[in-house]
């Protein structure tokens, strides 16, 4: 090869090894950055491959209650939501045997009453009659709802305070041969109420054909618990998958009982607050009282002037905010 073609070579070579430097150098940075984030994305593929390898059957078991159970959770929210109790569902979880009729006249009654005294009570004055249309309002739809929800409560603690013992009889009945049907049967005719009336209905219905899974749903709508929605789903998950039912309401008796343990022991705790938060804020209504009563020019002008009015409401509004706060303090839920 002449010289001056090698000199050509030469020079070509390098113009080309100088090309592909620049070329590399230039591409490098992206290419690079797609491998380390290949590689990135396989570490972390591989590490989360390693983890769940790790994973014990008991902790995959945990997880999968433990979605199970938010999914139940999310369920009953929505279906809580979605609720709206009548005043014929309401009377009936109060264990008020009355129609809607009679509930209204009775709450009517209640309001002109109210509102009678309060006008027989007070003075001539400008605000007079708004008092008066407050209190026969409060009186017609406000304290027949406020009792009928003090009756629902202590009806639902007294169904609480018995369900175990029902469940318990349950229990000794399945393990000595007897269907469920005479079990619940033995409740309605031998438990204390208000627990003998709701197996009394869960009875009656199943004898006119309803299926026990809807009959027990129907007491889960008159007695809204979550002890007896525990107790309806086992029973029916028992039905549907079979098992064991001696053992599973066994366990849920014990829970049940644990459960009226910790809610005794929570208001026992709590009592010393519920009587400091009831002493205060009944403690200026009653100093109000006992004015008007020993002098009431001096306490007068609160009703009769405008300012006095406003100064009222200012002062029910801050005790309303008072009460409404001290309640929150002492109302612990578990």
């Amino acid at each position: 090869m002449p010289e001056g073609d090698i000199s050509v070579f030469l020079v070509a070579m390098l113009a080309a090894c100088c090309v592909g430097a620049i070329v590399f150098v230039v591409a490098y940075p992206y290419f690079a950055a797609d491998r380390q984030k290949d590689m990135r994305a396989r570490a972390l593929t591989e590490d989360r491959a390693r983890l769940v390898a790790k994973q014990t059957a008991g902790e995959q078991a945990a997880s999968r209650r433990k979605a199970v159970t938010d999914t139940l959770k999310e369920l009953e929210r929505r279906q809580k939501a979605a609720e709206k109790a009548s005043l014929r569902l309401r009377l009936d979880r109060a264990g008020i045997k009355v129609t809607t009729k009679v509930y209204w006249l009775f709450s009517v009654v209640c309001g002109l009453f109210l509102a009678a005294i309060v006008s027989w009570s007070l003075p001539a004055s400008g605000s007079k009659e708004i008092v008066v249309i407050a209190v026969a309002i409060v009186g017609t739809f406000g304290l027949p709802r406020w009792v009928v929800s003090k009756m629902t409560n202590r009806r639902q603690a007294k169904f609480l305070a018995e369900l175990p013992n029902a469940i318990d009889i349950v229990v000794r009945g399945v393990k000595s041969g007897l269907p469920l049907h005479e079990c619940f049967n033995t409740i309605a005719s031998e438990s204390a109420e208000p627990l003998a009336t709701e197996f009394r209905e869960v009875v009656e219905h199943q004898r006119v054909g309803i299926p026990l899974s809807e009959a027990l749903d129907r007491m889960t709508m008159r007695v809204p618990l979550s002890e007896v929605r525990f107790l309806m789903i086992v029973i029916t998950i028992q039905q549907q998958a079979g098992g064991n039912l001696s053992e599973a309401l066994s366990n849920l008796s014990s829970v049940l009982r644990d459960r009226f343990r910790l809610r005794m022991k929570v208001k026992a705790l709590s009592a010393e607050a519920k009587a400091s938060a009831l002493v205060l804020a009944s403690l200026p209504p009653v100093v109000m009282f006992m004015v008007y009563g020993s002098a009431p020019d001096y306490i007068m002008p609160l009703f009769s002037t405008r300012t006095g009015n406003l100064m009222l409401v200012g002062s029910a509004c801050w005790m309303l905010i008072g009460v409404l706060v001290m309640r929150k303090m002492i109302n612990f839920k578990f």
